[in-house]
């Protein structure tokens, strides 16, 4: 097994390109259902072939690419989805094909073991990404999202090119495994320095505080789809090259300054993500101020590093994605009917359409950490990781963060199935596409409520390796 789910998602890509080329415009939405079905097969095949990229220097072959590339890849799928009931992204094939292109870049992001490799995958990522949040040409907000979002993160990368500078002047090595044995014997000031803008550059690709600011309007303007996919498979791409490189990279400076930075970050973040979160009259942006208070819980794991605290972020991620495209896809639809994106969209969606108003409670449920959904489970995982890792008061400040979040996520619930609308006795179809996702991610979220052991379990073999030495 090498390169083969990538080359696979390479080929799909091409096929949606040429396709797009020949097929009248009429039919060109089943491209959609072509990515979606294609990235679902590739998945089985990821799955059943094992290890990621085996026999390729400058990519890892270990269980923590699998874990991720699988994540991603269900994202991509979930995307193609939703975007099939998407005014403007539905029947366009260079949408498709860039959304293929972001998840290879992710795919080979979180594969890298080398300095080269890991820069060029995440512009492989980012490039298609800044395409497709300003991809509705006759939207102002959607080229505004584009713009913003294209500026942000090229600051984030220079920032980030900028700290492999240093490790390769400090080590002569662009290798991961030879960078982190020759800095073994580096000062920490040294290191210090060099992980400081790598923080930054990635911070800013996980919309952690104080890197954050680009989230809430790229994520409105963008395509819903869009921003599911930016919320769901990148933040967790970012996530799973931080976590590589401080566990495996910079395990020194990590764990003298890096544990007690990463936690006033995840403080900052779960605190000002939900504060801000609590005034938003709309859903997406919500959503977005939702996502960076959940970017701060992620942290958490990552401020304890440890294998428990480690898996416990993999874990959260894991359920965190489930329940955001559940909700962003319910968001679409309401989006679609009311032709707007404020949280009145939703009123009476309990009355309209129950099925998509209970998995949007569920998805809500699980975001605010309610048992017996997965949400609770993550945050369990997460807050003892961190109590055992002697970061006690981090854990608490999590646990008052929850109390919050579970104010606006409640909110919600209150105009989807108390306020009534203007057109409240027409009843509001779910497609079958938006469907598929839902049914499949409130299966998710129940499944990995209930049954939570075997998924952190997994969680933990595939950050295991990374502390091994």
């Amino acid at each position: 097994m090498s390169l083969l789910p990538e080359l696979l998602l390479l080929f799909l890509a091409l096929i949606v390109l040429g396709l797009d080329l020949i097929l009248p415009e009429r039919r060109r939405a089943a491209l959609g259902a072509l990515t979606a079905l294609g990235t679902a097969g590739i998945l089985a095949v990821a799955l059943l072939g094992g290890g990621a990229a085996e026999g390729v220097a400058t990519l890892n072959a270990d269980a923590l690419a699998l874990f991720f590339r699988g994540l991603f890849l269900a994202g991509a799928a979930a995307a193609a989805l939703i975007s099939l009931d998407c005014e403007g992204v539905r029947d366009r094939g260079e949408y498709y094909a860039l959304l293929l292109f972001a998840t290879i870049g992710l795919c080979l992001m979180v594969s890298a073991s080398d300095l080269v490799m890991l820069a060029l995958a995440v512009e492989m990522a980012a490039v298609p990404l800044y395409i497709l949040a300003g991809i509705l040409r006759r939207d102002p907000r959607s080229a505004e999202a584009g713009l913003k979002y294209f500026l942000f993160g090229a600051t984030a990368s220079a920032a980030m090119l900028y700290g492999f500078s240093l490790v390769y002047g400090l080590t002569g090595a662009t290798d991961l495994q030879a960078a982190a044995a020759a800095l073994k014997s580096a000062g920490l000031p040294v290191l210090l320095a060099a992980l400081l803008p790598i923080l930054a550059g990635l911070g800013v690709k996980v919309a952690a505080v104080p890197f954050h600011f680009w989230a809430p309007d790229v994520y409105e303007g963008a395509p819903t789809p869009v921003a599911a996919f930016l919320s769901t498979a990148v933040k967790a791409a970012g996530f799973a090259v931080l976590l590589r490189l401080l566990a495996a990279v910079f395990p020194a400076p990590a764990e003298a300054y890096g544990g007690a930075l990463i936690s006033v970050m995840a403080a900052a973040g779960m605190t000002l993500g939900n504060l801000l979160a609590l005034a938003q009259k709309n859903l997406k942006r919500l959503l977005a101020y939702s996502s960076i208070a959940h970017a701060g819980y992620a942290l958490i794991g990552l401020a304890a590093l440890t294998p428990q605290g480690s898996a416990a972020a993999a874990f959260y991620l894991l359920t965190y994605a489930l329940a955001n495209l559940a909700a962003f896809a319910v968001a679409a639809l309401a989006e679609r009917a009311a032709g707007s994106g404020d949280l009145a969209a939703l009123a009476g969606l309990g009355r309209r359409s129950p099925a998509a108003a209970w998995a949007m409670s569920a998805a809500l449920l699980s975001l605010a950490g309610m048992p017996p959904f997965a949400g609770f489970a993550a945050k369990w995982f997460l807050f003892a990781s961190a109590a055992q890792a002697g970061l006690t008061w981090l854990a608490a400040v999590g646990a008052l963060n929850s109390v919050l979040a579970l104010s606006y996520y409640l909110g919600i619930l209150k105009v989807m199935f108390l306020s009534r609308a203007a057109d409240e006795p027409l009843p509001l179809s779910v497609p079958p596409a938006t469907a598929a996702v839902l049914a499949a991610a409130v299966a998710g979220i129940l499944w990995m409520g209930v049954a939570a052991s075997p998924w952190f379990e997994a969680a933990l073999e595939a950050v295991r390796p990374l502390f091994a030495g």
